[in-house]
């Protein structure tokens, strides 16, 4: 008699909230969740964007549903899990992909208010979102967190000076929250997307002089595309993963290397 294989990628059964999840990496992540039995809430800044993707997944014969929040906002941090924790009483994956990269320019010229947001949302909000998530993910058993951070954050993208330095945090966030909630059975990792095409990046996809400097240094000679980063998180989703904890996973076409 052949003994059956556990199925290390189904998510059947399991709640999963993207963040940023309306387009681009975030929504090719929601529907891959969704495809392997997630319940998926969609959510981002505007409902109907999120109610979008929802409804194809749905179409597809999927499950999921659709939550605006956006991360910066703390009341709408609150009132997300306030939410997600009437309807389905638990969360068993969050992916904080939801990001801002409102200035591109030297270092020197940095607003405080451009300042503010970027670590608004990329700092504090990847913080308490995962705080949020891990309180549910603790009184449930466990659960994974995946933190979308990037390439930029080991080494600094030229012009991009406070994206990345938010994304160096995003790092050691990650191995902070591994190794504190590790004992709640909660897996905390993280994904270092290279430079991928989507509306976030088109500043460097859609600049003929910047996409060339970077593609020089990629040996894959390409720019990703949004569905290639989501086999990562998948595999830090499910159970294929299930003895990592404080890693990052580098999806960057060799760039780092």
């Amino acid at each position: 008699m052949t003994q059956q294989r556990p199925a290390l990628f189904d998510l059947s059964g399991r709640i999963a909230l993207v963040t940023g999840a309306s387009r681009g990496i975030g929504e090719a992540i929601a529907r891959l969740l969704a495809q392997h039995g997630a319940e998926v809430v969609v959510s981002s800044r505007k409902l109907d964007s999120c109610e979008a993707v929802a409804a194809q997944i749905r179409e597809g014969g999927g499950k999921a549903h659709a939550l605006a929040c956006h991360i910066g906002d703390m009341g709408q941090i609150e009132s997300l899990y306030d939410a997600i924790a009437a309807r389905f009483g638990r969360l068993d994956i969050l992916v904080n992909n939801a990001a801002t990269n409102p200035y591109y320019g030297h270092i020197l010229d940095t607003d405080p208010g451009v300042f503010e947001k970027t670590v608004d949302v990329s700092i504090r909000g990847y913080f308490f979102m995962s705080v949020a998530a891990g309180r549910l993910m603790r009184d449930s058993g466990g659960g994974a967190i995946v933190n979308v951070a990037s390439v930029n954050g080991v080494s600094p993208g030229p012009l991009q000076g406070i994206y990345s330095i938010t994304k160096a945090a995003v790092i050691n966030m990650t191995r902070a929250f591994a190794k504190e909630c590790g004992q709640h059975n909660i897996r905390v990792n993280a994904l270092l997307p290279g430079l991928t095409r989507t509306k976030f990046a088109s500043a460097l996809t859609e600049n003929e002089k910047a996409r060339d400097y970077y593609l020089e240094k990629v040996p894959l000679r390409r720019v990703a595309e949004p569905s290639e980063m989501a086999g990562a998180v998948l595999f830090l989703a499910s159970d294929a993963s299930s003895y990592a904890t404080g890693s990052c996973i580098t999806v960057d076409g060799g760039y780092l290397a």
